[in-house]
Order: C-alpha cells, then structure tokens, then sequence
C-alpha cells in the first residue's frame, strides 16, 4: 500500500532529522526498508512517544524503529487501538512492551484489527489461556487475520472428527487445546482439508483410533498435508523397507515422519544413514531415526564414535529424541565408560 518507487521521491527531511533525534540508525533503515523514509507522512514522534508512556526506554524505542520502520507510518490512533487489543491478553505493560521489543513487526500490523479482536475473543472463549494467544500473536499473527468464522469452523471440524474417531466430550476440549498450542498454523487450512487427510488415513485401513492417534502425535503436522503427498512418501517406505501393508501401518504409528515428510525428504536422510554404515534393518527396527535431519546423525554419530560406541552394530535409540534426550543418553554412555571396574577405596580379599 506503500510506494516503493525510490528513483522518483527524495527522502522526507522531517521524518529523517525526527529519527535522528531519537538515536536511530538511519543507515539501517535505509539499507533494508528506505521506501520507510520516503513516505510524506510519517508520526515518528508521535509513535516514540506511545512506545514511551508504555515503559521504553531509548535504547529499546531506536532499536523497534529499527526492526520495523514502517511503524512510523501508523497513525497514533491505530497503535493506540492496537495497544487496547493486545492488553486484553497482556498482564501489564511492562509484559507488552517487551514482546513489542521482540516481535515488532507482529504487533505494527494493524491492518486486521477488527479480526484480531473477535479471534482474541473467540480464543479466550475456547479456554486457551492469555499466555498461550500471546504466544500465537508473536509467533503467528496470521492465525488472527481470518475472519472468526473461519477459525471457529476449523475448531467445530476437528471437534466433530474427533468425537467420530472415538474421542470422548469430556477429553475433547483439552485436545482441541492442547494441538492449537502445539501448532496454530493448522488454523491457515481449510476444513476441506483436514476432512480429505482424514478420509485419506481411514481408507489407508488405519482405524479411528489409531486414526486418533496419529492426530496427537502429529501435532497437527497432518493438517498441512495432502492425500498426494502422503500416499508417495507410504509407498516410498513400503519398497524400502519392503514390508507388508500391516508392517508398513505399524511403522508410521511408530514414526509419523514417514506420512509427513516428502519423498525426496526421506530419500536424503536415509542415504545419510546408509553412507553411516546403518543397515535398512536397523532403520525399520527404529524409523524414529528419520525424523533427525542428517547433519544431525552425523554429529551425534561422531559424538558417540569418539567414547567408542559402534553405532554400526549397536541400536539406533541412542542416536534418537530432541538435544536433551540425546546429550541425557550421550551422559549415560561416557559415565559407564569412565566407571572403573574395580572400586579403587574397597579392601582386596
């Protein structure tokens, strides 16, 4: 909406020597968003002085001018009622200005506020608890700029697959919860979407509570899915693993990576195993392993190789899990190497 053509527009002396005064590195701005600087108007005062009243200090006011310039082309009204929305879920100020500090361009987007609002409603509502859409609204604005009904009709899908899948009511409710928390963005999908990934997996022979599931333990990942891409990467496993129909469900119950990962994903990571010297045996006994992109394997393969362990003919599990679970089994192994086998103090017989 802003005009980007910069040969024609000198940039705007006012709004130059108004940044200037407040500690801001122009040569930043200029170097990434100098469309900012060009614009006839600009409320830099104005906004520096909102920013202020809310607890910032100078250094924390040039900084936010830095990372998102384009506040300044907000009028003080806007941030003002985008001020009023986001204390709806905010404890103090103290708490907004700081998340303004990190995530500045997610609050500068005033566009959607009267969407953003009803979604705030609509989420308070449903039980999710302040902290949680104050996490959404840094790390994943765009779920709050659909149309309420949007959203409310993803959550009415999932509640009623859920509860035809064999969920109970009661249950229900800290479901819906839990997997909004644990990936938002499957609000961004269409309830067209999510009925066909689910058809999808029933006429795949997986029944409705495996079904179910599979839902927990893809942490919605499913809903970003497509039928297409779910059936390539299932038969790209059969053949690899050369396993029955029966073996290959098992599997994907095991490890949900293999429905959600594209083929050329899978291909790269077991190539990276195999270069390793890991058998495909050992794959299939913990297809966990996939999950870890190979860059990954490869540190925690030289890890492990330098206390001695062969991973060639050991089990995968200790390659398995996040960093903590890893430097945890990684602990374990180099304390049992370093035990001596005698107790040193204890009187020989």
């Amino acid at each position: 909406s802003y005009t980007t053509d910069t040969k024609s527009k000198e940039e705007n002396k006012k709004t130059i020597e108004s940044l200037y005064s407040l500690s801001v590195d122009i040569t930043k701005i200029r170097r990434l968003k100098e469309w900012v600087l060009l614009q006839d108007v600009a409320y830099v005062k104005e906004i520096a002085g909102i920013l202020q009243e809310m607890g910032a200090d100078e250094t924390a006011v040039a900084n936010i001018l830095e990372r998102c310039p384009e506040a300044i082309l907000h009028t003080p009204e806007e941030i003002n009622s985008q001020r009023a929305l986001w204390q709806l879920v905010c404890q103090n100020e103290k708490q907004l200005i700081k998340l303004i500090e990190q995530f500045p361009e997610s609050f500068f987007t005033t566009k959607y506020q009267q969407n953003q609002k009803a979604n705030i409603m609509f989420f308070q509502e449903l039980g999710l608890k302040n902290n949680i859409i104050t996490r959404f609204l840094t790390s994943a604005p765009s779920i709050f700029y659909n149309p309420v009904e949007k959203n409310k009709n993803v959550i009415e899908t999932l509640q009623r697959n859920y509860l035809n899948l064999g969920g109970s009511e009661a249950n229900m409710k800290i479901w819906i919860l839990k997997l909004l928390s644990q990936n938002p963005f499957i609000l961004l999908n269409t309830s067209t979407t999510i009925q066909e990934n689910l058809e999808f997996l029933q006429k795949s022979d997986f029944t409705d509570h495996e079904v179910l599931q599979l839902l927990s333990k893809l942490k919605g990942f499913i809903f970003q899915l497509n039928s297409t891409t779910m059936q390539k990467s299932m038969l790209f496993s059969k053949n690899v693993f050369k396993c029955s129909d029966q073996e290959l469900k098992q599997l994907v119950l095991k490890c949900p990576a293999l429905l959600y990962y594209s083929v050329p994903v899978l291909e790269e990571r077991l190539e990276g195993l195999l270069k390793e010297g890991i058998s495909i045996a050992q794959i299939r006994e913990t297809p966990m392993v996939l999950e870890l992109t190979t860059q990954i394997v490869q540190y925690r393969i030289k890890k492990l190789s330098a206390l001695g362990y062969d991973i060639k003919s050991g089990n995968l599990e200790s390659l398995n899990g996040t960093k903590k679970d890893f430097e945890v089994t990684y602990g374990k192994i180099q304390s049992k190497k370093e035990r001596p086998i005698f107790n040193p103090v204890a009187p020989l017989h």
